[in-house]
């Protein structure tokens, strides 16, 4: 399994740790100038709800890939939170916020893969 897609696994299991809902996963490998591979977008229901999922994915990912986030962006008002990655950023949104951005539909030449909730 490469790198990256080790990665990707372990943000997955980092934000549904805290229950994070409608996992997205683009694959913007296919689209030319891109800042990032992989774009990988989830929400909370509340802002203490976002800051407990970007923790986690924090920790997972020290945990059980040995990476460190670049960079996050965000959390002073948690409505979104961008954690950078280098070939991946992960966006936690609050709802309204994610469907007002609705960065699906901006990259919708990339390839969507949704991730089942746990519940």
């Amino acid at each position: 399994m490469s790198d990256t897609k080790k990665l990707i696994e372990k943000i997955t299991e980092g934000i549904q740790e805290k229950k994070g809902k409608n996992i997205v996963i683009a694959d913007l490998t296919g689209i030319e100038e891109t800042i990032c591979k992989y774009f990988i977008i989830c929400q909370g229901n509340s802002p203490s709800q976002v800051i407990a999922i970007v923790d986690s994915v924090k920790e997972y990912v020290r945990k059980h890939a040995g990476e460190k986030v670049y960079g996050i962006d965000g959390l002073r008002n948690a409505q979104w939170v961008a954690m950078d990655y280098g070939d991946i950023l992960v966006h936690v949104f609050l709802p309204e916020v994610r469907e007002f951005y609705n960065l699906e539909h901006l990259w919708a030449d990339a390839q969507l893969t949704r991730i089942p909730d746990l519940d």
